[in-house]
């Protein structure tokens, strides 16, 4: 049964990591179902408060850091609220529109598309927001995966 309960905390870490790239999934709530699965199969009383305190800091942490370094990357590259929406609107169907690829392209695409018909911006300007939302969507992966590791690494001393 103990195998059976690593097996589950493990899967639901790795499904946490690949929310990372698929928005759909969403990550935090995977990191956190593992430490449930923890409680549950062995015991919530070495998951003190202390820890429960920082974890939903760092779940606090997680959606401000999404939603600071899309906004930042559309924002420095000359990008409006409608390349923000686009981008987000596109990081949702990318992947579904191009399997693998989308999760990159569609974000810049959505960009684009939101910057030319709502904003009325020019071609260059609108691809530039799309750069910005590549970057903003590229930087915001990377300080998630370091947060996520960190909350793994809480929990890994906390059960020590």
């Amino acid at each position: 049964m103990e195998i059976i309960a690593w097996l589950l905390i493990i899967i639901c870490f790795i499904v946490a990591f690949v929310g990372l790239v698929y928005p759909i999934i969403p990550s935090v709530l995977f990191i956190l179902l593992g430490f449930i699965v923890y409680g549950l199969f062995f015991s919530f009383a070495e998951l003190s408060w202390w820890f429960w305190i920082i974890e939903i800091l760092f779940v606090i942490l997680l959606f401000v850091a999404d939603t600071l370094a899309n906004l930042i990357g559309v924002k420095k590259f000359g990008g409006t609220k409608a390349g923000l929406w686009g981008s987000t609107i596109g990081l949702l169907a990318g992947p579904f529109i191009i399997p693998f690829l989308g999760i990159i392209i569609g974000p810049f695409i959505g960009a684009v598309i939101g910057e030319m018909l709502v904003a009325k911006k020019a071609f260059s300007q609108a691809v530039r927001a799309g750069i910005g939302s590549l970057v903003g969507f590229l930087t915001s992966v990377a300080t998630k995966t370091m947060i996520q590791l960190v909350m793994i690494i809480v929990f890994v001393i906390a059960i020590a």
